[in-house]
């Protein structure tokens, strides 16, 4: 998890990609907007841009932001914690808003616990995270790769599928769990390109597995030509599938 936090400082000090972030988090603004109700306190975890208490405050009372990068977390006036180790006072928040972290966890079962027993009873559980079909082509590309290199390594964390997502949620207690899928493309005039983006996301290579050897230059121009043969015109167009999730804690039992 340390490698974990220094790729989002890294991304931070470089400048972040804010794109999938930004588009992640206007969706969850909106679906908070839908709520019928204005929220007390709220936990933000995952937080790449300053602006973005700001944003929730027409929502929300108090906001207290957890980042498991030390720079990001720094930059929005929070602290850092990693999300299946926070520990936070149960019971302190009506609203949990996770975004772009929880998909790579040692342990998202043990995070989604631990978020349980920060809300209330009656709480909301938002959030946004990488899954289902993420990277096809990057993927592929790196297949090449393996191939040149006589050897397969994993270059990409695993992600999870919205019905096991939403099976983590009911496991860890959560009722009316609800999972969308966005799927964003985006279009790359080569896989250099795309692998900046992912650098300055945060979100490069961190499996205890991977390859501790660079890439060598046979391995990084099958790369390269797989992702250009997957494209047309001179780009090519890669998928980031971001999972929607949302869910409540039970309420309150009353003794009638």
């Amino acid at each position: 998890m340390r490698l974990r936090s220094l790729r989002r400082d890294r991304a931070s000090r470089v400048g972040p990609a804010l794109f999938l972030y930004e588009r992640a988090f206007e969706e969850i603004l909106e679906r908070l907007g839908q709520v019928n109700r204005r929220f007390e306190s709220a936990l933000l975890i995952g937080c790449p841009s300053s602006e973005w208490r700001q944003r929730l405050a027409p929502l929300v009372d108090k906001v207290t932001i957890t980042d498991p990068g030390s720079e990001f977390a720094k930059g929005s006036g929070g602290e850092q914690h990693i999300e299946d180790e926070i520990d936070l006072e149960p019971g302190s928040f009506d609203l949990v808003i996770a975004i772009g972290t929880l998909d790579t966890l040692n342990d998202l079962p043990g995070a989604f616990l631990r978020l349980r027993f920060l809300l209330k009873a009656d709480s909301l559980l938002i959030g946004a995270m990488s899954g289902g079909d993420t990277l096809p082509r990057l993927r592929q590309a790196m297949r090449a790769a393996d191939t040149v290199m006589g050897a397969a390594s994993p270059h990409i964390h695993p992600r999870i599928e919205p019905a096991g997502l939403a099976h983590l949620l009911v496991a860890a207690g959560f009722l009316m769990p609800v999972v969308d899928v966005d799927r964003a493309k985006v279009a790359y005039r080569n896989l250099r390109q795309l692998i900046g983006d992912l650098r300055a996301m945060g979100t490069t290579n961190i499996l205890k597995e991977r390859f501790r050897r660079p890439v060598d230059r046979a391995a990084l121009a099958a790369a390269e030509g797989s992702f250009a043969e997957s494209g047309d015109d001179g780009r090519t167009v890669e998928i980031f599938e971001m999972l929607h999730f949302a869910a409540w804690t039970p309420p309150e039992h009353t003794n009638e």
